[in-house]
């Protein structure tokens, strides 16, 4: 796997997940809704945490900056 996130995209997706976990564990997302937002939160931190997301490379994105030559 090739790096395509960079560090503020990695950041900002700890972030959210962090909100959504928030969110969830106060009691202010239930049900179906809350489930999926903690789902997406994991989802968000294991990209992060990898530094790879599947749906970049789908598109041909990627946030990670460019090597010089």
């Amino acid at each position: 796997m090739k790096k395509n996130m960079g560090t503020a995209d990695r950041i900002i997706r700890v972030l959210l997940a962090a909100v959504f976990a928030y969110l969830y564990f106060s009691g202010t997302v239930t049900g179906t809704l809350g489930i999926i937002l903690v789902v997406l939160g994991g989802v968000f931190v294991l990209t992060s945490l990898v530094s790879f997301c599947p749906l970049y490379t789908l598109v041909g994105m990627s946030t990670c900056p460019r090597k010089a030559a």
